[in-house]
């Protein structure tokens, strides 16, 4: 009878183990990097020190906004029209003009500027019909010289 030799474990197999693994590491990476960056849809705020500096802004016409007492809610009809209902102190508010934009939140489709016509009872209607799939919606209502911000996302 004969005994098998021992393999012996050469440079050769340690080579094609380090080269195996950086490649699949490598492989990850590049497809996580990928998918990170098709999928980013642009930063909130482009410096955050900027920014900063008109916090106390933002928070005083937050306030303002608050005090008008206005209730609004924006949603979607049948047929992707937004429709906004303002109210104050439960009765229908008229007189409000809105204008606004619908964006993407990927970025992937075209920015929609939005329009509006009154269809009665402190109720605005869009011109434009949004396409299929989520929005944020963003628009300015005005009456007089008040003025509300809302920013909603709609699907």
């Amino acid at each position: 009878m004969s005994i098998a030799k021992p393999r012996v474990f050469t440079g050769w197999h340690m080579t094609t183990i380090l080269v195996s693994f950086f490649a699949v590491v490598m492989a990850v990476n590049f497809t996580m990097a990928r998918m990170a960056i098709s999928t980013f849809g642009g930063t909130v705020v482009d410096n955050s020190y900027v920014a900063s500096q008109n916090y106390n802004i933002w928070l005083n016409a937050a306030d303002r906004q608050d005090r008008l007492g206005w209730q609004v809610v924006a949603r979607l009809d049948s047929e992707r029209h937004i429709l906004v209902s303002v109210e104050k102190n439960g009765a229908a508010l008229d007189g409000v003009r809105a204008s606004g934009d619908a964006l993407h939140p990927l970025g992937r489709k075209e920015d929609q500027a939005l329009t509006f016509v009154t269809v009665g009872d402190g109720e605005l209607r869009s011109k434009e019909a949004l396409p299929q799939g989520r929005w944020n919606v963003q628009l300015a209502l005005r009456k007089s010289a008040d003025i509300f911000h809302l920013r909603e996302p709609l699907q």
